[in-house]
């Protein structure tokens, strides 16, 4: 099995910052990929950023310049450093990994349980 573990939601002021961590821990054989998705009430999730094995990046445009994802290969731990941030980020984050376990398969997804970060005044 595969676990994805989020920490650091929990409601800042328009223009602050927040840090999420997500933690992948299991019988990991290799991460292909670790990225935050958000989700607001009643709309589809959707991709915040995302950070593949060789280090590549990509951001949603309503983030860039403002978000930064980044990772510890040693810990297979992603982080998301969110600043100036706006009331439209309101949303649950959610951690994804893209992991192939041990023992063979294909690399599958794996979503961490979410976490609610709330940006108002």
């Amino acid at each position: 099995q595969v676990q994805l573990v989020e920490s650091g939601g929990g409601l800042v002021q328009p223009g602050e910052s927040l840090t999420l961590s997500c933690a992948a821990s299991g019988s990991i054989f290799a991460i292909y990929a670790l990225g935050w998705y958000r989700q607001e009430s009643g709309n589809p999730r959707e991709l915040v950023a995302l950070i593949t094995t060789d280090d590549t990046t990509t951001y949603t445009d309503s983030v860039k310049g403002r978000f930064t994802i980044s990772r510890d290969r040693a810990k297979n731990t992603v982080y998301l450093q969110m600043n100036s941030l706006k009331p439209d980020d309101t949303a649950v984050y959610y951690c994804n990994g893209v992991i192939r376990m041990t023992g063979g398969g294909s690399f599958r997804n794996y979503w961490g349980q979410g976490t609610q970060v709330t940006v108002s005044s």
